[in-house]
């Protein structure tokens, strides 16, 4: 179950990182942003993998005592499968309590978290992401840099336009310059040497004459410029997308009388479809049994094949049954439960017939028919041996 949990967050982070990689590209910290931003996907990660990695672990240990005859040993000591499955309904329970945190509430903040990095990132770090030659945008400033040296955030020639409305417009123009870290101040400052500034103030509509006044021109040695923009709330409050929001805070927004038809969709769809999530977990166990024991001489590779099928399956079903209620208002009993119980019933049916009846494996005979018909056709079209080579 470790090593399927290590493949699997494995494989979702190199998946993430690439994004992550596109963001955080020219950051002068982005080595660290980039562990920030993949730690806030982890708990996401971990509630989809954990369920699979127990999956796939119940799968390969039960085939394998299968296999190598313990199972066997066990019946004959009077030692069941319906006992033996005990301690793993154990750890089936430790992982649902694991998930519910991990949907109910660890993925809310999370999440939440990771966006608003994402939003300090493109709207204050905006220095850390600029290109040479390449004019950038922060509020209401224009800026661009010259011969940008990141190893020690310095650069040359920076023209800057910042347009300030009814009051009129500034330009700055200086040789070089260099980004400083000043702990009273939240966005990046510039600090700006051997330069000419211009203030150009608009006319006034009340004004009778048509000329406008005089530019307020002079130059500066050294001075200190802010980029971006600084409001008192960084990014927009939590609990705006029902997926940042927790279980509890869902189930509370829920019985408000004030929700919109469209926000209460979309919140009792997200809270339904965690707890179908959560509950899943609970009956891996009894759908991974059947599938791990098969004949000693049989095939077992297309059991393995079937029960990642259903369960890949299953979690599409659910996927599309809570994008149904999102859209279309469809009741949640008929979108996700049903079908869960109609997939924990068919978990149930197997196990109880695997471990208290003698099942007729009706599809493991069909498998060997056409494993035998496609090893007759690869003998045919398989290429001769070249003549003198044997």
């Amino acid at each position: 179950m470790l090593t399927a949990l290590g493949a699997g967050l494995s494989v979702l982070c190199a998946e993430r990182i690439v994004q992550v990689l596109d963001i955080t590209l020219g950051n002068r910290n982005s080595f660290g942003v980039v562990l920030e931003l993949l730690a806030y996907w982890m708990p996401h990660y971990i509630g989809l993998a954990a369920p699979v990695a127990l999956y796939l672990g119940l799968l390969f240990g039960f085939n394998k005592m299968s296999k190598d005859s313990e199972l066997d040993a066990f019946l004959a000591a009077g030692v069941g499968l319906g006992r033996l499955t005990r301690p793993v309904c154990m750890i089936s329970v430790v992982l649902a309590v694991n998930a519910a945190l991990m949907f109910g509430w660890i993925q809310p903040y999370s999440l939440y978290a990771y966006r608003a990095t994402v939003y300090t990132l493109a709207n204050v770090d905006v220095f850390y992401l600029a290109e040479e030659g390449v004019f950038m945008q922060t509020g209401k400033r224009t800026f661009i840099l010259d011969k940008l040296e990141r190893r020690d955030n310095s650069f040359q020639r920076i023209f800057m336009y910042d347009d300030n409305g009814k009051k009129g417009s500034e330009t700055i123009t200086a040789l070089n310059g260099r980004l400083v870290d000043d702990p009273a101040n939240a966005r990046p400052v510039l600090r700006l040497d051997d330069g000419h500034r211009m203030e150009m103030k608009s006319k006034d509509a009340t004004a009778s004459t048509t000329l406008l006044e005089a530019p307020v021109v002079g130059d500066f040695k050294s001075a200190d410029v802010a980029l971006g923009e600084l409001s008192k709330e960084v990014y927009r409050p939590r609990g705006r997308n029902e997926r940042e929001l927790t279980l509890t805070e869902l189930y509370t927004q829920l019985q408000s009388e004030d929700l919109s038809d469209s926000r209460k969709r979309k919140m009792e769809s997200q809270f339904h479809i965690r707890l179908a999530l959560v509950a899943l977990v609970l009956i891996l166990p009894f759908l991974a049994l059947p599938y791990a024991i098969g004949s000693r001489r049989g095939n077992r590779a297309y059991r393995f094949a079937v029960a990642l099928i259903l369960l890949v399956a299953f979690h599409e079903v659910l996927q599309q049954g809570h994008l149904i209620t999102r859209v279309s208002g469809t009741s949640v009993w008929w979108t996700i439960w049903t079908p869960f119980s109609l997939f924990a019933a068919f978990a149930f049916w197997r196990f109880y017939v695997t471990c208290y009846t003698l099942p007729r494996p009706w599809l493991e005979p069909l498998m060997e028919d056409i494993a035998d018909i496609v090893k007759a056709a690869w003998r045919k079209i398989r290429p001769l041996p070249a003549p003198g080579s044997l």
